[in-house]
């Protein structure tokens, strides 16, 4: 209520102007719009994988290498940055490639939630950790971005309950069920499904999250796992960086029957800005490219050279077409029409992706969406909801139940037990 009560002051103050003489002015309007809100209401990202950039720059995760107080051009977050894109809140991905399995999985898990741990640490005047909805709102308040933690991928608990507790009693505020691979007991939206979606223990698992207090992440998983995790979960869940399948039909984002689900939950799909995913074309030269990859890797199974060289050539004759910041206001627009106003955000998925969409190359490109979406005839309500007024209530729904669950028993299941 909050949130909605300051953007329809927003709205009175703003949208209440004289006409405005030229297409530069209106633009100026706009952005100012948009940027007033962000001053107003914490814009809550589902997912940025600075953590992991850290980790390939150096693999002594020395935060010296990619010191992000000052401007870090090599990568796509750093705190001026942040800053000026007006961020509020962010969850700091620990992602470890599915690769990583078992105790492997399990210790750099570890290894990334320490990183974020550290950066509260490091950049203490910039971030605060935290869990909950208040707290998010009492760090916006204070000047700092609230910073949660968000684990991708079943794999980093190897199959235990007792792991995935450990991880919470950690920070970790949401876990993405699957990443690209399947796990013992649920099946990936990018890999030959084996389950069916989830299996009895997969169920376990989403019942334990919502005890927790932690929230389900269905991006990634396959559309059979969606619709399992959805019959199974008493709290709202979320999508941390996803777009609409319907434009553009790539296994990791949403289908339509799905968001309809979404709606009825209550959670909210937080649109990514991940190029292939976002555009047609963009997904299809990215296949074409994988063809042809595969074809040179056969043709020259020993020589890295050759391959490169043909990639090279290849992508000459071959342009990359780029997504627009338009197409991804149409994904954001999609969500809203099908699912509803209260359940879009956004997860632009910034250094966890090698390309971005033009007109949003980094952090400092929020207000530019908003702008775009102000354009088109967003309210300022609307505009605050997406921002992050709707993650702030799932995370509230998602702390009630917990409340309703507090006298439960804590289930045991030693490591891959019904999986």
């Amino acid at each position: 209520m909050l949130i909605r009560s300051l953007a329809a002051l927003l709205t009175a103050a703003l949208l209440v102007t004289a006409p405005l003489a030229s297409s530069t002015s209106t633009d100026d309007a706009l952005l100012e719009r948009a940027r007033a809100l962000h001053r107003s209401v914490p814009l809550i990202d589902g997912h940025n994988d600075y953590p992991w950039a850290l980790r390939e720059k150096s693999p002594e995760r020395d935060m010296t290498v990619l010191d992000i107080r000052t401007a870090q051009p090599s990568i796509m977050t750093d705190i001026p940055r942040l800053r000026s894109g007006g961020v509020g809140g962010q969850f700091w991905s620990v992602y470890v490639p599915a690769s990583m399995q078992g105790d492997t999985a399990i210790r750099a898990t570890l290894e990334q939630i320490d990183v974020v741990h550290r950066m509260m640490a490091r950049y203490r005047d910039t971030f605060e950790l935290v869990r909950t909805a208040d707290e998010v709102e009492r760090a916006f308040k204070a000047g700092k971005i609230a910073s949660l933690i968000g684990m991708e991928g079943g794999h980093s608990i190897d199959s235990s309950l007792a792991v995935l507790r450990m991880m919470r009693r950690l920070g970790a505020s949401y876990m993405t069920l699957t990443h690209s691979a399947n796990v013992p007991w649920a099946d990936s939206a990018t890999a030959a499904p084996e389950h069916g979606g989830l299996t009895d223990f997969g169920e376990e698992v989403v019942r334990e999250m919502n005890r927790l207090g932690m929230l389900v992440d269905l991006s990634h998983v396959s559309a059979a796992t969606m619709h399992d995790a959805l019959d199974a979960s008493r709290a709202p869940v979320i999508f941390s960086h996803s777009s609409a399948r319907a434009l553009n039909d790539h296994p990791r984002n949403v289908p339509d029957e799905v968001l309809r689900r979404v709606a009825e939950n209550g959670g909210v799909v937080m649109v990514t800005f991940v190029p292939g995913f976002i555009s047609a074309e963009v997904a299809a030269w990215g296949r074409a490219r994988g063809a042809e990859r595969a074809r040179l890797m056969a043709a020259h199974p020993d020589d890295a050279g050759a391959l490169a060289a043909g990639l090279a050539s290849w992508a000459e004759a071959n342009p990359q077409p780029r997504a627009t910041l338009a197409q991804v206001a149409d994904h954001v627009e999609h969500v809203r029409d099908v699912a509803g106003i209260d359940h879009v955000g956004l997860g632009g998925d910034f250094d966890g992706i090698e390309d971005t969409v033009d007109g949003l190359d980094g952090v400092e490109d929020y207000p530019a969406l908003l702008e775009e979406l102000a354009r088109r005839g967003w309210s300022d309500a609307d505009l605050a909801a997406l921002a992050g007024g709707n993650l702030l209530r799932v995370l509230r729904r998602a702390e009630a139940v917990a409340a309703e669950l507090a006298d439960e028993p804590i289930p045991y299941l030693a490591a891959g037990d019904g999986a």
